[in-house]
């Protein structure tokens, strides 16, 4: 005998497929196009994990690379600004601190600039922008060098570090733009 599915069963059978569906969609332009960046696994993880990924085209990629680096800007200037750093009464490291958040900030604003000329198919002034973007870390780096005693810590390396592979992959994605 064969068995009734009712409606609500079906819905859920339905959400699972369609989950399934949308997150597991065809790869085939993130790999062509992450091929062609310098960080193929940063870039195919990134766009892999983003639910909007399989329905974009290759400037969507570009804008979601952008959209993650500027997550990443916005919360390492966070990080550099709060609290949850320890306590210090050293004023040389408060200054640089504040000027690496500031630096983090900027990388933000020049990524944001992005999105514009992105959508305006304005791609050179994207990449110059994603470009200044990737060097504020530098600047930060630059500050804690410029006084004796102080180290880089770790954790600030750690997130330059990701800052400019995220800039690298979303330049070779405007690459890609620039070579259709």
């Amino acid at each position: 005998m064969a068995s009734k599915i009712n409606l609500s069963q079906f819905l859920l059978l339905l959400f699972f497929l369609a989950q399934y569906a949308f997150v597991n969609g065809d790869t085939s332009l993130i790999k062509s196009t992450c091929k062609n960046t310098k960080y193929y696994k940063l870039c195919f993880s990134c766009l892999k994990s983003n639910p909007t990924s399989p329905n974009a085209d290759t400037k969507g990629l570009a804008l979601i690379m952008v959209g993650i680096g500027m997550t990443n800007a916005t919360s390492t200037s966070s990080y550099l600004s709060s609290k949850s750093l320890p306590p210090t009464n050293n004023t040389s490291l408060q200054r640089v601190l504040k000027e690496c958040a500031d630096k983090y900030s900027y990388a933000g604003d020049s990524l944001q600039a992005s999105v514009q000329d992105l959508a305006d198919e304005e791609y050179d002034y994207a990449y110059i922008h994603i470009t200044a973007a990737k060097d504020y870390p530098n600047a930060c780096h630059n500050a804690f060098k410029r006084v004796p005693d102080l180290v880089y810590p770790p954790e600030i390396a750690s997130r330059e570090k990701g800052l400019k592979h995220i800039c690298d992959v979303a330049m070779g994605i405007i690459d890609n733009l620039i070579n259709i």
